[in-house]
This record gives structure tokens, C-alpha cells and sequence, in this order.
């Protein structure tokens, strides 16, 4: 067989580099596959699609795939799970009256290879519902089945999605998280090739090339934290808690690992459990557990800045990335201070109801100023006049008396902010016309080259020529956010052909799933808003 696929690209799809013996039975069928969907009537479409080195990766993934389900290592399982959780059905798109769950079924590698086609390469939007699709799964169907009942299992892959019920060892837990988002096969397109992409740049970087493995920790447990699937926009932590079962009494430990804090901190002192840090940027304390520090010994003096990364596992705060010192450092110091991408670390550690109170005066604020609509269409040169002419109105909405102003001022102040410098963006070198939405739940955004989605009585810049372009770019592009995306489906829809007769109308039935996969790290909107200057 041409390109035939050898046992090292079967191993790519695993979390270990010697094969095993059942490996060797998987790589066979791996290359039947291979022959099943690049000969049918349909593998010219297939082929239009995916270079001959996707190919073989795609039996690769289906093999996988398989593998899983008669080993029982519980991915596959856990997506099917959690989509029924969230859809009360076990896949989208697909009829599921004969499906059976923790068999192999048709559906399930029609939905894999749709999933692995429209991940692993981004040019091209691939509906799910294709022809060369159903052709192509039938005929790896008929392998799985024939080879259903002799199949062995992996035991040894199992091992690596289990952990022990009195594990208290964080970096065991977040080894389990490395592997299901970095080295497993259901996420190897996705989260598997980001992460590859991101090490190349690192190494290939002249800058870094005396540090090249410290930045490659630190963008590993970086992208670790915070990176989504395209399935379900879904984190490493909640992968790993399904995977490692329901019952298991460490699920609710994975699911509350907490956000990773990378920044500079100040030394506080330590005692023998402890070291005592203090976020620079914020002003927020934390003990580290030395459990998971042995840099202790090289720290003496007070206020000497520390660079590192830190999480939450189990109560206590670990460290978690990379680690350096310098001495004392005012202008870094009044950098951090005014940096709101530094503040920002610490966001998800403030009361999330003052976060909401503040929103929720901020939308009827905008409500007021926009005559009663969330969404202001406009000239793009005129973007930040409407949003600098909004924020005075909402001030102007708080009645604060100027005492009080002055006071909230020498807070900030007190904390070392000062401010930061407005920069003013020529919006008009990308598109005419811009619009304005406040979302709920995160703030005002902007939004360029996306009018005509929007057919309102209040838009005038509707073209029905650019709508579908307009449309699919809200629906699809990550930096949209999924609220107006939703904003647009249930108050323009009925006016859209895009939604009525065109290929728009087969999304709608599976809409959240399709914008948790085209958003995946920005569907969970978060609020855009920073404290400073608050009473203690």
C-alpha cells in the first residue's frame, strides 16, 4: 500500500513511545482503514480536502477511536456524556434512534470525521451532513464490526486516564490534564497540534534560544490552563474529571483546580509550610505550599520580586510554571500596578456579584443612552466618540458627589494606579461602518464588518449582498462574541434567507454545540471589568 502507516505516526495518538503488543494489532487495522476511505467512490471528496499524511492521520483517529471504546479509557464515553448532559441527545446533527451507547455506531464516525476534517485544517467550513461522509464511515463501519469481538484491549493506555482515590499530589493531577489535552487521540487535531504549532514558534524563536525550556514549560502549563476544545469548549480539568469516572472522589478536586496567576509577585517571608507572596499588580496575599516549591532557601530578602506561575489544588495554592528573582524594581513595580492585563490575573478571585451589580447599571445605562437598544450601528470613525460619550453618561448616572469621586481616586492612587493611556485606533482602515454592542455579561464591544448580519430597523448600513459573509463571520469568528452571535439569531433570523433557505437553516438545531466549536475559547464570555480604588 502506498503510504502505508508505520507504528511511529500510530503512536502520535498515544501517551507512551514504545509500542505495546496490542498496538501492533491496532496498527493493522489502522491501514485497513487506511485502504476502506481511500478507495470508495467518495475518496476523491475526502482527498480534497485532507493531504495524503491527513489521511493516514484520519484511520489513525477512527482506529483510535475504536480502541477506545473496547478498552474502555472512557473519552469517547465522557464526550458523549456531556453532550447528552447539555442537548438530552448523544451526538449532534445525526438521527440516533438505533444509536447504543458504549458501542461503536455509524454516527459516531460520521460525527468523528467531520470533527477531525473541519479541526485539523481551517479553510474550509465542512458541513456535517456530506455525502462522501456517510459513504466513507459506512465503509470503516464494516471493519470495526467485523473485528468487534477479537479486538483486544489496551489495558496499558487505561492506565494513563486513572488516578488514585487518595492522590493529594497536584502535579499527578495535572499530568492526567496534559495527557488527555495534549496526548490523546479525541483531542490530537485540535489542542494536540496547538500545542505543537506553539512549541515550534518557541524553539524556532533566536530570542529565547538560551531559555528555550523554561518558555516551553511556561507556555505548556500556560496553554494547559487555559485552553477550551473545540468539543464542547470544554477545559483540560473538566475533560479529566469524566474521564477518571463520576464516582471517583477527586472529580470535585479537578473541576476546582482554579485558574492559573502568572505574574510578578512580591517575597513576603515563609514559614515551614509556606512562602508568603503578594500579587504586585493587585495587591492580593497567598500562601504557597513548599510542598510544591524548593526555591525557599534562595529567598531572604523582603519585597525581592518573584516571577512565577501559581494554581489552586486542593485548598492550597502550588506553583505551577516557572520561576525566577530580581531585586527590588519601582518602575517595574509602577508597570504592574497600572497594568490592567496584569490586574486582570485576579479577576476570577473577586465577588462575582459586585462584577454583575456593576453590569447590570452599566446595560441600563447604554439602554438609556442608545434609545432602549443594546446594539448602536455607526460610522467606524465615530466608534470611540459613541464609547467615550457613553462612559460619561454612566458616570454622570452614579450621582457621585464629587467628594466621592475624589476619594475613589486617592484609593486607586494609593494602590499605585494612576491610570492608563488611551490609544485610539483607526477603525476606519479596516471597514466604513462598525457596531456597538453592550453584552450582559462581559461589557460594550466593537464589532467591525459585521452590519450587514443585521437587518434592524435602527441599522442603516444593511446590505443584503454582504449579509451571508457578514453573518457566517459572527457566527464563526472567535473574537465575536457567542451573545451577539445569539443576537442576532433571535431577533433577525426570520429576515435572513441565511437562516430560512440557505445552508444557515441546518445549524439551528445545533447552534450552542456549533458556536462552542467555533468560539471554543471565548464561549464562556467573561466580564471585562477591573476594580481599583475599592473600600477595604
Amino acid at each position: 500500500m502506498k503510504n502505508r502507516i508505520y507504528i511511529q505516526q500510530w503512536l502520535d495518538f498515544k501517551p507512551y513511545e514504545s509500542h505495546t503488543t496490542t498496538d501492533i494489532y491496532y496498527l493493522k487495522l489502522s491501514n485497513e482503514v487506511k485502504e476502506a476511505i481511500s478507495t470508495n467512490s467518495q475518496s476523491l471528496v475526502l482527498q480534497a480536502y485532507l493531504q495524503p499524511q491527513e489521511m493516514n492521520k484520519l484511520a489513525c483517529f477512527l482506529t483510535s477511536y475504536f480502541e477506545d471504546i473496547i478498552s474502555e479509557t472512557n473519552l469517547w464515553s465522557s464526550f458523549v456524556k456531556n453532550h447528552k448532559e447539555l442537548y438530552n441527545k448523544q451526538l449532534p446533527f445525526y438521527y440516533l434512534e438505533e444509536y447504543i451507547e458504549d458501542e461503536i455506531n455509524l454516527q459516531d464516525v460520521c460525527f468523528l470525521m467531520w470533527y477531525f476534517m473541519n479541526t485539523i485544517q481551517g479553510e474550509k467550513f465542512i458541513a456535517p451532513f456530506n455525502d462522501f461522509i456517510f459513504e466513507t464511515a459506512e465503509k470503516v463501519m464494516v471493519l470495526f464490526e467485523k473485528s468487534w469481538d477479537y479486538a483486544p484491549e489496551n489495558d496499558y493506555l487505561k492506565k494513563f486516564y486513572q488516578i488514585s482515590e487518595d492522590e493529594t499530589d497536584f502535579y499527578e493531577a495535572r499530568a492526567i490534564n496534559d495527557i488527555v489535552l495534549f496526548q490523546s487521540y479525541l483531542f490530537y487535531p485540535d489542542t494536540a497540534q496547538i500545542i505543537k504549532e506553539k512549541e515550534l514558534e518557541i524553539i524556532n524563536n533566536p530570542d529565547v534560544k538560551e531559555n528555550v525550556q523554561m518558555f516551553l514549560n511556561d507556555n505548556r502549563d500556560d496553554t494547559l490552563h487555559k485552553t477550551h476544545t473545540r468539543l464542547l469548549s470544554l477545559t483540560a480539568k473538566e475533560w479529566a474529571a469524566n474521564i477518571i469516572g463520576g464516582n471517583h472522589p477527586l472529580k470535585k478536586d479537578f473541576l476546582n483546580i482554579s485558574n492559573r496567576i502568572r505574574g510578578y509577585f512580591f517575597y513576603k517571608g515563609q514559614d515551614k509550610k509556606n512562602v508568603f507572596i503578594e500579587h504586585i499588580a493587585s495587591g492580593k496575599k497567598f500562601n504557597l505550599t513548599k510542598k510544591s516549591f524548593d526555591h525557599g532557601d534562595s529567598l531572604e530578602k523582603i519585597d525581592t520580586i518573584l516571577y512565577m506561575g501559581i494554581a489552586q489544588w486542593q485548598t492550597e495554592w502550588w506553583f505551577s510554571g516557572i520561576f525566577f528573582h530580581q531585586p527590588f524594581n519601582a518602575d517595574l513595580i509602577l508597570d504592574e500596578k497600572n497594568s490592567i492585563a496584569s490586574r486582570r490575573q485576579v479577576n476570577f478571585l473577586d465577588n462575582k456579584e459586585d462584577v454583575f451589580d456593576v453590569l447590570e447599571k452599566q446595560y441600563k445605562a447604554f439602554l438609556d443612552y442608545n434609545n432602549g437598544s443594546p446594539i448602536a450601528f455607526l460610522p467606524s470613525e465615530k466608534v470611540d466618540d459613541f464609547v467615550k460619550n457613553y462612559t460619561e453618561y454612566f458616570n454622570a448616572s452614579l450621582k457621585l458627589s464629587s467628594k466621592k469621586y475624589e476619594e475613589a481616586n486617592q484609593r486607586a492612587r494609593a494602590e499605585g494606579f494612576i491610570g492608563t493611556e488611551d490609544k485610539s485606533v483607526k477603525y476606519d482602515d479596516v471597514s466604513e461602518t462598525a457596531l456597538v454592542f453592550f453584552n450582559p455579561k462581559s461589557g460594550v464591544e466593537m464589532i467591525l464588518a459585521a452590519n450587514s448580519a443585521f437587518p434592524l430597523p435602527n441599522n442603516p448600513y444593511f446590505e443584503e449582498s454582504e449579509s451571508e459573509e457578514h453573518i457566517i463571520r459572527v457566527l464563526m469568528d472567535e473574537s465575536v462574541s457567542v451573545e451577539l452571535a445569539m443576537y442576532c439569531i433571535d431577533n433577525c433570523k426570520s429576515e435572513l434567507p441565511f437562516f430560512n433557505d440557505g445552508v444557515g437553516k441546518s445549524y439551528l438545531d445545533d447552534i450552542d454545540f456549533l458556536l462552542r466549536f467555533w468560539k471554543k475559547d471565548n464561549y464562556h464570555t467573561k466580564p471585562e471589568i477591573t476594580f481599583t480604588g475599592q473600600e477595604k
